[in-house]
């Protein structure tokens, strides 16, 4: 087992209930960095929402059955058995009771430890040779052949807590199709003039951002860089593919009602006192100077125009789209181009939002994989009769 994340500890733990001997060789000097990261602010573990919404909610069919397996029921019951209670907030994200990645992390390795897996940290993966995988330890370069192997190295995004993407060619080499990587769940660039300085760090909330005929209703910040935060990363994918964005600073009242408003006002006031009596926060006013200046003030304050510039750079971005094709995958995660070998987790060409999604695809995708690896090394059977054995 080649990654500790959340997907390679699924996929561990379900070689080890098999009755596998599991060793789980990780990088970094402690296991899942990048997963403790995402709880520092409280770790959206999934979606309490449908199953067929929730499937349909990713852009990979072939997931579909693995989540179908380990949705977001069967996630939050995990939980439990690990001993962390779990709540769903106002949105429908579930989060443990406790907030954080860490009380989960360590219940999680504690059972690990009970069912025999070895954790190997400072274990570094640096290709392959004719006696199988290669290491680099704190002891030398080490080289292992197990019966099966499986993948579960993180995508390209957060190269520091260990996804860098850095096993792209070794397996290329091998002849497996590897899609482009792209950030996702990202904020975009911003070229600001110098009055919304003052601005940064600020969030923008109540709002509704508007990409095509699609609506969401959500908040982001404004930063040096540009925009980020989690109404933005929830339209990310089409502004990354050229989508225009607009936004509806007054969701809740219909241009009418605006229009109204504006009306009753005395003609001569300024645009930033109209802006401000129609109630709109410091900062979306700072936003309609920016970008709508020059428009009629009911179009600035409903259909807002913001002139965005590239997606900020992958190593940045929460998530990456991208990675093993599934055209070179069985239905098992088993590569083709290499047996015995599976991928799982981020390292999977698919993409899907904030908000509980990627955690439960990456702990869905590594128990499928692990299942499927258990299933494909069948270790001999013990025998009582010496003679019998070769």
């Amino acid at each position: 087992m080649i990654g500790a994340g959340p997907a390679g500890l699924m996929a561990a733990e379900e070689l080890a209930r098999a009755g596998r001997r599991v060793v789980i060789c990780e990088a970094k000097l402690s296991p899942a960095r990048k997963f403790l990261m995402a709880g520092k602010s409280g770790l959206n573990i999934t979606k309490d929402q449908a199953l067929a919404a929730f499937v349909q909610t990713f852009d990979a069919p072939a997931l579909a059955p693995m989540l179908a397996e380990f949705g977001p029921e069967a996630v939050m019951g995990w939980c439990r058995e690990l001993g962390q209670e779990v709540f769903t907030g106002s949105s429908g994200r579930v989060f443990p009771v406790a907030m954080k990645g860490s009380p989960l992390l360590r219940a999680w390795l504690l059972r690990l430890g009970g069912l025999g897996v070895d954790l190997r940290t400072r274990w570094r993966w640096t290709g392959f040779d004719a006696g199988g995988v290669v290491f680099q330890t704190p002891d030398g370069v080490r080289i292992l052949a197990p019966a099966v192997t499986v993948l579960a190295l993180g995508g390209a995004s957060w190269a520091r807590l260990g996804s860098d993407a850095a096993w792209v060619p070794w397996l290329s080499d091998k002849g497996v199709e590897i899609r482009q990587f792209r950030p996702a769940n990202m904020g975009f660039s911003v070229d600001w003039s110098a009055h919304m300085a003052k601005f940064f760090g600020e969030a923008v909330k109540g709002v509704a951002l508007c990409v095509g005929p699609r609506r969401e209703r959500g908040e982001f910040v404004i930063s040096a860089k540009g925009v980020e935060g989690g109404g933005i990363y929830a339209v990310s994918r089409a502004l990354r593919e050229g989508a225009g964005l607009r936004l509806d600073l007054m969701p809740d009242l219909a241009e009418a009602v605006v229009a109204a408003r504006l009306a009753a006002m005395r003609g001569g006031e300024t645009l930033t006192n109209r802006l401000r009596k129609l109630g709109l926060s410091s900062v979306a006013v700072a936003l309609v100077m920016e970008f709508g200046r020059d428009l009629p003030t009911l179009q600035a304050v409903k259909t807002l125009p913001l002139r965005l510039g590239p997606p900020r750079p992958l190593d940045e971005a929460i998530s990456s789209a991208g990675g093993v094709a599934f055209s070179g995958l069985t239905a098992d995660l088993e590569l083709k181009a290499l047996p015995r070998t599976f991928v799982c987790g981020e390292m999977l060409d698919w993409e899907a939002p904030t908000g509980g999604y990627l955690l439960t695809g990456c702990l869905a995708t590594g128990r499928w994989a692990g299942r499927a690896a258990a299933r494909r090394y069948l270790p001999e059977p013990a025998v009582s009769d010496p003679s019998r054995v070769r």
